[in-house]
């Protein structure tokens, strides 16, 4: 194992895919000359010149598009969004063409492209650049949708990703691109629609995903001084969203709270509960509660934002709650 950064892992998940199959190219604002705008394209262009690694102009749907289409003439694209906020630009490709191509062509067509990329809030970049998406696009059938959270998941989905035939949504964030993590120096992948158990509890199971992640772990550093032992599970994946790995952990704790940077109205924690209450009601010694961002849009504020983003204090309360404490 060696340590690297976020945006190491996700240069290295696509490098390496690209040097396998010459079908696999990169198109996005910036991702050549400029290295990327997050550096996380650094020395790619280099390597593979300016035909499979393409600066674009300002136009999300018109390189989105572009992108879906040479799937249909053998392509693997990988499509950067410079932040998820302006993919809305292009949402007519990804929602009415790539997630459809399989199912109008009866079959006949595939689309194997990844459009990547930051999502959610990542300090004051006020409201239009701080939304989350993963709900959104895992809403529409056809798609599937990834949010890792550290270096190692980043470059062992991505892979998958980009070997997938399907049109993959890749959710990063501006906040974990300077993140460090062990990363493996052979190769591997990670399944897509898998999630993972960072951390075994026996008492309550707190689920999240994405950058996220890391108040849950706070909070239940905080939890265990005062003899609470918390089970966290990353979902990596929203769509498929592992079911299975959720509920045997219910199971085992009886109490579920979620944890997602989203506004509160019909996200993927909605849909987890609902499906954990159907599937293992009579496990459930309290009700699920999750935690989401205040209903409005973010606040440019310092002040604001603090007080509308999810953080490691509403995840304990949370947790004590269920726990009648």
């Amino acid at each position: 194992m060696r340590t690297i950064q976020f945006r190491e892992a996700v240069c290295e998940a696509m490098s390496e895919e690209m040097r396998q199959d010459e079908a696999v190219y990169l198109m996005g604002e910036e991702v050549a000359e400029y290295n990327g705008a997050y550096k996380a394209s650094k020395g790619m262009l280099d390597e593979f010149g300016p035909e499979r690694v393409i600066d674009t102009p300002i136009s999300e749907a018109g390189f989105s598009g572009i992108g879906v289409g040479s799937t249909l003439v053998g392509t693997r694209p990988i499509v950067e969004f410079m932040t998820f906020n302006f993919s809305l630009v292009g949402i007519d490709q990804i929602i009415n063409n790539a997630a459809k191509i399989r199912q109008m062509s009866g079959g006949q067509f595939n689309c194997p492209i990844v459009f990547r990329g930051p999502t959610a809030s990542a300090g004051q970049l006020g409201a239009t650049h701080s939304q989350a998406f993963e709900s959104w696009y895992a809403n529409c059938p056809g798609l599937k949708v990834i949010v890792p959270s550290n270096p190692y998941d980043a470059k062992g989905l991505l892979k998958s990703a980009i070997r997938d035939e399907d049109p993959v949504i890749f959710m990063e964030s501006e906040q974990m691109y300077g993140d460090k993590g062990e990363v493996p120096e052979e190769e591997y992948t990670i399944p897509i629609g898998k999630a993972d158990i960072k951390r075994e509890g026996e008492d309550v199971t707190i689920v999240s995903f994405g950058k996220i992640i890391k108040e849950a772990y706070a909070a239940a550093e905080k939890l265990e001084e005062e003899g609470i032992s918390c089970e966290i599970i990353d979902l990596r994946t929203v769509r498929p969203l592992d079911y299975e790995t959720v509920i045997a952990s219910v199971k085992k704790t009886n109490r579920l709270v979620i944890l997602e940077e989203a506004w509160p109205f019909g996200n993927v924690s909605t849909e987890l509960s609902y499906q954990v209450q159907e599937q293992a009601f009579d496990f459930l010694d309290a009700p699920i509660l999750k935690i989401n961002t205040a209903d409005t849009p973010a606040p440019y504020s310092p002040v604001l934002l603090k007080e509308w983003l999810p953080n490691s204090e509403d995840v304990v309360k949370a947790v004590k709650k269920v726990m009648y404490k």
